[in-house]
């Protein structure tokens, strides 16, 4: 007998019933058969992460369990997210478009974009909440721009935008590499950390407070023009 988590005999009603729920939901075909073959049986060397083949070789029915299994949904998409960082990226890339179209509309490189998330989803439709401030950025909290571990709070991460953005605006090159030599040439003059400096402009160009990606990265994919909109958007919300 198969269970939900409140040992509940798993019927239609709790939508992942079925190997088509799953798919629909934004499973992996290897993933799901890799969690159901584990309900009820396990393997002598308590090995979770199993190709169809290694499923075979290592079933032996003496390791089946006479008590119910929990269809537990917590670890099916903690197993699924393994599996997709295992993707080659253009497979990876192909399933991962209709998600990101969903969401982006603006000419950015998309391809950037899902580098950026594969390792951090655990299901496709994820994907969506990790990306949407590319598209437009969110009405956030100044609060945000305080990181004790950065040691940062409103009145430093002002400053410090007022003091990038003059470099920002000279900046030619946008590219990954040339925006953190840029920001890294400012954090050594300061004599600072580098987060207390890259956590006000992730903040600034991101208005989230967690991003697949760092504060370059993500001015990469924005690009010059929209960077600087974004972070005099932020000089002005911590002037108020």
């Amino acid at each position: 007998l198969i269970t939900d988590e409140e040992h509940h005999k798993l019927s239609k009603r709790c939508g992942h019933s079925s190997f088509e729920d799953l798919l629909e939901q934004g499973f992996l075909t290897e993933a799901i058969v890799n969690f159901v073959a584990l309900l009820g049986w396990s393997p002598a060397d308590n090995e979770e992460i199993m190709s169809l083949d290694e499923l075979v070789k290592k079933f032996d029915y003496h390791h089946m369990s006479k008590s119910p299994a929990v269809f537990d949904y917590t670890k099916l998409k903690w197993m699924n997210g393994e599996y997709i960082k295992k993707l080659d990226f253009d497979k990876f890339y192909e399933m991962a478009l209709p998600y990101i179209k969903e969401v982006i509309t603006k000419d950015y490189d998309l391809k950037k974009i899902a580098k950026m998330v594969q390792t951090r989803i655990e299901i496709f439709p994820d994907i969506k909440e990790h990306i949407d401030f590319f598209e437009e950025l969110p009405d956030y909290d100044v609060a945000m721009y305080t990181h004790k571990k950065m040691k940062t709070n409103a009145q430093t991460s002002l400053e410090v935008l007022t003091e990038v953005l003059p470099i920002l605006e000279k900046q030619a090159d946008y590219s990954n590499d040339a925006l953190y030599k840029a920001l890294c040439e400012y954090v050594s003059e300061k004599g600072c950390k580098n987060g207390y400096v890259m956590w006000p402009i992730r903040t600034a160009v991101s208005g989230k407070q967690m991003t697949p990606g760092g504060a370059t990265e993500l001015m990469e994919v924005l690009g010059k023009e929209e960077s600087l909109a974004r972070i005099r958007k932020g000089i002005e919300k911590l002037s108020e």
